[in-house]
């Protein structure tokens, strides 16, 4: 009897489905013309990863921050289905007091949504030992209401500083007074607004910082304070690891 061996060569299918791929990140932007530098979560090249942008129409800091983002949630929604039909496979924001919307937009596009660097203070408060909890530096202290914190699992009474008193940081960002940016200033108004914190409050044993704007300056509230400083960026870098895990050969 004689046996016929046959053999196949396994064919390579590649799946379709999205229009971008390779950057399973989406970034809601708000809608501003302030400098965004390096460290900053609008500076494409602060991520170590391609990310996806869209901005939202009519989103201005102002609205956004001073305004309770009022009648800005179906922009939104929009802005991040249209990210997910391009590839997205989660959702973030360029802003933390996006974090009222976190619920709707978790809702309405069907893959992870991150809305807030503000969603880590239960993950730092947990690292932190007996009579230590967290506390929050924000670009304005006046406007984070208790709807923003309860929409991100923030503790009502946790104690917060913001930049509003500065000579920079507020101006620019959230008044849009001018174009250019002072770094150094708008980084001694963030420090400041951390040391005020930690002298009002000593029971302050870790940092988070709302703006996404302040990671620029994590390193130096760090080396001012002596605590840890969590900020968007250690909350997205952590995010996208979900969503591809190191392949460890």
């Amino acid at each position: 009897m004689t046996i016929t061996a046959v053999t196949s060569q396994a064919r390579r299918i590649a799946q379709g489905g999205k229009a971008i791929y390779g950057a399973p990140l989406g970034i809601l932007m708000l809608e501003a013309r302030f400098p965004r530098i390096l460290g900053d979560m609008g500076n494409g090249a602060t991520w170590p990863f391609p990310v996806l942008y869209r901005v939202v129409g009519g989103a201005s800091p102002d609205k956004v921050v001073l305004k309770g983002a009022a009648g800005l949630l179906p922009d939104f929604i929009a802005a991040a289905q249209d990210l997910v039909r391009l590839g997205a496979e989660a959702i973030t924001t360029n802003c933390g007091f996006l974090s009222l919307f976190q619920r709707e937009l978790a809702a309405a596009v069907g893959v992870p949504v991150a809305t807030s660097s503000l969603m880590q203070v239960p993950w730092v408060q947990a690292t932190l030992p007996p009579g230590k909890r967290v506390g929050l530096v924000t670009v304005s202290a006046g406007s984070l209401s208790p709807a923003h914190l309860e929409g991100a699992g923030v503790p009502l009474d946790t104690p917060v500083a913001g930049t509003e008193n500065g000579k920079e940081f507020f101006r620019v960002l959230i008044k849009a007074e001018k174009d250019d940016m002072d770094i150094d200033l708008a980084e001694r108004d963030v420090v400041n607004a951390a040391l005020d914190l930690v002298l009002r409050n000593p029971d302050v044993g870790a940092i988070v910082l709302e703006c996404t704007n302040m990671p620029p300056y994590a390193a130096a509230v760090q080396a001012a304070t002596g605590l840890p400083v969590h900020d968007i960026y250690s909350m997205i870098i952590w995010f996208h690891a979900g969503l591809r895990p190191r392949v460890f050969a």
